[in-house]
């Protein structure tokens, strides 16, 4: 599929934008996060780009995840509406959740959603995540819930979302699947690293069968200093050049 490159025409820090996101859709796809078509991640263009008015990078819907270049990525506003000629049309349905954070929390650049196998598991589990592994540690102070309401069509669930979500950066949507709330893609990205392998770690030992040993109170409230620590305080900036070196080695193209 030939998709001729907006490079040019594009503010270039609309275009550092469009190269992160296409990265993050195609680690997404690398790493078995993906849905088909189905699931999104949305990035919101800086004011250097769009001004007071709130605009956002979504995928064309109807690409797989690992087809998705910086030049197919659709620009459009709060209410999902297309703001540049482009071919490939957008899944508003899929929009609505997103709108809904970054409505409730403006500085967050990225919104990252997934269909996960173990997050879905997870969410069903009426104890949700649980504190059994590390990666859990540095989920869980920073974990909401929102409880299912059908496939996310209706505007009217946005409220009752944005409440659940309050300033938590990890929300588990009951039924449905997770997301995560990032400061930068990277950010997003590297939280969604954690919260799906905390829940495919709690999958794979709650079928052992044995008895689980949880995680001290007081270890979880130092979690979020240590994961700083981790990461130089950089968070997934840390990380992020590694990760484009990965798909840049495993699904070149993004850039175009």
């Amino acid at each position: 599929m030939h998709i001729p490159s907006l490079k040019d025409e594009t503010h270039p820090d609309e275009w550092q934008l469009r190269c992160d996101l296409a990265a993050c859709y195609r680690l997404v796809a690398l790493y078995g996060w993906s849905d088909l078509v189905f699931t999104h991640i949305s990035a919101k263009l800086p004011e250097s780009v769009s001004g007071p008015e709130h605009q956002f990078l979504i995928n064309p819907y109807g690409l797989m995840f690992e087809e998705i270049t910086a030049s197919s990525l659709v620009k459009v506003d709060m209410q999902c509406r297309v703001l540049h000629d482009t071919p490939f049309p957008v899944n508003p349905a899929g929009f609505v959740i997103h709108s809904a954070v970054h409505e409730a929390r403006p500085q967050a650049q990225c919104v990252l959603h997934t269909h996960t196998r173990a997050g879905i598991a997870v969410s069903a589990q009426a104890g949700g995540l649980l504190p059994i592994s590390q990666q859990s540690t540095f989920v869980l102070r920073s974990l909401a819930y929102h409880d299912y309401e059908g496939v996310a069509f209706r505007d009217a669930e946005k409220p009752r979302l944005q409440a659940d979500l309050g300033p938590a950066n990890y929300l588990m949507l009951r039924n449905h699947g997770l997301l995560t709330v990032g400061r930068t893609i990277a950010d997003a990205f590297l939280s969604m690293h954690t919260f799906e392998n905390a829940c495919r770690i709690q999958i794979d030992a709650q079928a052992g069968g044995g008895a689980l040993i949880p995680i001290p109170d007081s270890i979880l409230d130092g979690a979020a200093d240590a994961s700083r620590k981790q990461t130089a305080g950089q968070g997934g900036g840390f990380v992020w050049p590694a990760l484009l070196r990965k798909v840049q080695r495993e699904m070149p193209g993004y850039t175009l």
